[in-house]
């Protein structure tokens, strides 16, 4: 099991605005696209890019679902304290 993911992420206040995001992603619209049109962290201007981390370095659910992810899916809705997250698993 690797120890460190590369993921980006979209960060929404609400959970229909998630689903609403997963949507359009099945639809065909680019993730990143998606992290700079919508996503309210600061990793939106890098279209939601989080670079690499390890085990330890973000909160655990979503650290969890980062972690459970193939390389290249995109999860369900990810509730945390920051909102709700859409993750992408780059490597």
């Amino acid at each position: 099991m690797s120890d460190k993911v590369s993921a980006q992420h979209i960060l929404v206040d609400q959970e229909f605005e998630a689903k609403d995001l997963i949507q359009k992603l099945n639809n065909g619209v680019e993730f990143s696209e998606l992290a700079k049109d919508f996503s309210k962290c600061g990793s939106a201007a890098q279209g939601g890019d989080l670079g690499e981390f390890g085990r330890g370095m973000m909160v655990k659910p979503f650290e969890e679902a980062a972690f459970n992810l193939g390389v290249g899916e995109v999860s369900a809705p990810v509730q945390t304290q920051f909102g709700y997250h859409i993750i992408k698993r780059n490597a």
